[in-house]
């Protein structure tokens, strides 16, 4: 079918935009994290680290949470996750941390949890408390190790240790909390940017129109010879 010059432009042009919103459209890749992502100094909380499955042929075997040496916390309690066993190691602290019950030498410095599966397209949550959080930081980076087993029972491991350096998200960024006075607890969708599901849904919604125009044009070139014959 040969369409006419103008109909042809709005069709290239609806093609190529619609080529670009669907590029826009794609979701960045998932990455180990702590949520909610924001917290007060000074404070305590319950959070989850949100563990994805990004390999097409692995399991995810392993996960080990590295906590801050550099900023200490003296209260760590891990939440039971079913199917998982959960190794807590302590270590002595450069500096004692002053707490309202006097100085505290050691704290946890890595939690290990193993003997589980999470599956490709798959993700799991393991629960931590923390406190008090520290109040001389901005930011809270806690650095990942991810073990991936595939069908051989070989092993890989993916490092979220990465720091931010002003630039570009870096490829594995270790795992953060901002700290923030009065900070407004995130719900869910917000912690994963869930805004990318509106985003997604208006995309949806220019494609179909794009396709619309398409099939009203074509339309209106068949209708236009039909009267011509």
């Amino acid at each position: 079918m040969s369409f006419p010059l103008a109909v042809r432009r709005v069709l290239t042009g609806g093609g190529a935009a619609a080529a670009v919103i669907v590029a826009l459209a794609v979701p960045a890749a998932a990455h180990v994290t702590v949520n909610p992502k924001t917290a007060e100094p000074g404070g305590y909380g319950a959070f989850d680290v949100r563990v994805p499955n990004e390999e097409a042929d692995a399991d995810t075997t392993k996960v080990q949470l590295y906590l801050p040496t550099d900023h200490p916390i003296a209260s760590v309690s891990v939440q039971p996750t079913p199917g998982w066993s959960i190794d807590v190691t302590k270590g002595r602290l450069p500096q004692p941390i002053k707490t309202d019950d006097g100085e505290v030498t050691e704290a946890v410095t890595e939690i290990t949890w193993s003997g589980g599966k999470i599956t490709p397209g798959q993700f799991q949550q393991f629960g931590v408390s923390l406190g008090p959080l520290p109040t001389d930081t901005n930011t809270l980076y806690f650095k990942a190790l991810q073990t991936y087993t595939d069908k051989s029972g070989k092993d890989s491991v993916v490092r979220w240790i990465e720091m931010p350096n002003g630039g570009a998200e870096p490829e594995h960024p270790a795992p953060s909390i901002t700290l923030a006075k009065e900070a407004t607890p995130q719900t869910a969708a917000e912690s994963d940017g869930g805004s990318g599901t509106a985003t997604t849904l208006g995309v949806i919604g220019l494609i179909a129109g794009l396709l619309g125009l398409a099939a009203g044009a074509a339309a209106f070139v068949r209708s236009g010879r039909s009267t011509s014959a």
